[in-house]
């Protein structure tokens, strides 16, 4: 399984489950703020897994692969969009391992309530509810788009970008962060992706019961693409859930960009208070 580092390897390890699509290097804008304070962000290549391995015994080979990677300690999650789904399920296996569980522009359970109505993945998440082969196909055309016309593919997935995300959308700067992204994503594991979303469309709603790492929620009030809802439902389900972060004007990816510097800053607060006396 491909993995990435940012940050400083030497320091403290926080997972970063990518979103999906998406890809490892999704979590490079947290590079900056995580050398400042001291933490190593390591992020999986999940879609590179067999696409064979599925169900729980999916999340609890990441399990496995991050108690490996942390050896044995406790480590602090984040996840952003479907990425949480993963995050949530993995962190059942990794139980008190966890030390905080943080969730951004979180994708919750379609199980839950009417979520669909007036997502931009409405269609998307619909056929692959209905018509898993037809999602397949679809998800084929898309890695044939990604491969042909990279740019093509970046305007169709954010036509419906709303919010802040409309005005980053239109910077070159946005363009060269995520369009490698969406390429990789569908080029090279679209199986990978495939059992993603086949997973997030299935029930799973009882592990978000379930889920009794100490979550911070992060979300903005404009997202269409997991839509606020989504927050407040994962907030009032979750055991152990801190006042979430809801962040006015921004949607989807605007609220990953904002919210990175301020989770690196309170992670770096938190080990600078766990740190025994006279080191650094």
């Amino acid at each position: 399984m491909k993995i990435v580092e940012y940050g400083n390897p030497k320091g403290t390890t926080v997972i970063y489950f990518h979103g999906a699509p998406g890809s490892p290097e999704e979590c490079s804008i947290f590079d900056e703020h995580a050398k400042v304070h001291g933490l190593n962000i390591v992020c999986y290549d999940r879609f590179s897994v067999d696409s064979s391995l599925k169900n729980q015994a999916y999340y609890k080979f990441l399990a496995d692969a991050i108690i490996d990677k942390a050896n044995g300690d406790q480590v602090d999650l984040i996840g952003f969009s479907i990425g949480c789904h993963a995050a949530i399920e993995t962190s059942l296996y990794l139980g008190t391992k966890v030390r905080n569980l943080y969730l951004i522009s979180a994708a919750a359970p379609l199980d839950a309530t009417d979520f669909l109505k007036g997502m931009a993945g409405e269609m998307v998440f619909s056929i692959a509810m209905k018509q898993p082969t037809i999602f397949t196909l679809l998800s084929y055309w898309q890695a044939l788009i990604a491969k042909a016309a990279p740019n093509a593919l970046f305007k169709m997935l954010f036509a419906s970008a709303a919010g802040e995300d409309k005005e980053l959308s239109k910077t070159s700067e946005f363009k060269g962060y995520i369009t490698p992204v969406l390429s990789h994503c569908f080029n090279v594991n679209v199986k990978g992706y495939i059992r993603e979303i086949n997973q997030y469309v299935t029930p799973w709603k009882e592990s978000v019961l379930k889920c009794g790492s100490n979550t911070h929620i992060w979300h903005g009030i404009n997202d269409n693409w997991s839509p606020v809802s989504m927050a407040h439902y994962l907030n009032k389900n979750m055991p152990t859930t801190s006042t979430p972060e809801l962040m006015e004007g921004l949607s989807h990816y605007s609220c990953l960009h904002a919210a990175a510097p301020q989770i690196c800053a309170q992670l770096g607060d938190v080990m600078k208070k766990q740190r025994p006396a006279g080191t650094h």
